[in-house]
């Protein structure tokens, strides 16, 4: 689904939410200066509806990180992040599956969280192999992520906002790899606060 006529692709969200979270937490010039810096523009008058190539994406989260202070640079990549997050539960999650998943045991919640993570991960990773491992503490690998940015703080807050709203507010998200950082693979770690 992430591969579309030889185009590795990614859910819109990954630019929309940039944007929403550039404008609150930088304003229209932050956002319009971010976006002539990547080469997206154009996006910001004609946003996409569909998914996108994931070099957009990518380019967009690389300048994020390149051009802001650091630590704007990671309140926005997390805002963002968590924004997406708030989507998929807002338009993508049935309200059905919301409510069995926040009603089972926190293990078999996180577990089959992870799975419905993995079968729509051409929304976030693309075309890349994702993978979770049961094991304890449950893990989820991104291996070449084509949106890999050094902390991952986008996808961290991704998950952290689903696996905090369906699964447990205690649950913590570790990046301990990452492909930004000379690695094949970024992973991810869910663990409870202990």
């Amino acid at each position: 689904m992430g591969h579309l006529k030889g185009i590795n692709r990614v859910g819109p969200n990954a630019i929309l939410q940039s944007a929403e979270a550039l404008r609150a937490l930088g304003g229209q010039d932050t956002v319009e200066r971010v976006f002539e810096g990547a080469g997206l523009l154009g996006l910001l008058e004609h946003p996409p509806q569909d998914m996108v190539p994931a070099s957009q994406a990518a380019r967009l989260h690389a300048t994020i990180a390149r051009d802001l202070p650091p630590g704007l640079a990671l309140e926005i990549a997390h805002e963002s992040g968590r924004r997406t997050g708030e989507y998929i539960l807002a338009h993508r999650i049935p309200r059905l599956a919301q409510w069995i998943l926040r009603a089972l045991p926190v293990r078999l919640s996180g577990l089959m969280l992870l799975k419905a993570i993995c079968h729509h991960s051409w929304t976030f990773a693309g075309s890349a192999d994702v993978t979770h491992h049961p094991a304890d503490p449950m893990e989820l690998t991104i291996h070449d992520n084509p949106l890999a940015v050094t902390g991952c703080a986008w996808h961290c807050a991704v998950f952290e906002t689903l696996f905090h709203r369906l699964v447990s507010p205690r649950l913590v998200v570790e990046h301990r790899a990452c492909c930004a950082q000379s690695g094949r693979i970024c992973r991810f770690v869910f663990h409870r606060d202990r």
